[in-house]
């Protein structure tokens, strides 16, 4: 079988509260950004995935998207 051509993709999701602050802070280390671990059926969802998870550096639920490995 190819395993390249797997239905079931391994994804990261990042909190883009964070993303944002710390794209546009870089000398405050400080503050961490979020990111959670799923997974996705490449055919039943070809876009990004955006899902509402708790982010513990915002102390709330953000929406965390889906980023590039």
């Amino acid at each position: 079988m190819a395993k390249g051509k797997d239905v079931r993709v391994t994804v990261f999701l990042e909190c883009t509260n964070c993303a944002v602050r710390n794209g546009a802070n870089k000398e405050s280390m400080n503050i961490g950004i979020s990111r959670y671990i799923t997974q996705k059926n490449r055919h039943n969802t070809p876009s990004r995935l955006e899902l509402r998870k708790f982010c513990p550096f915002c102390y709330k639920h953000t929406i965390h998207g889906e980023i590039k490995k």
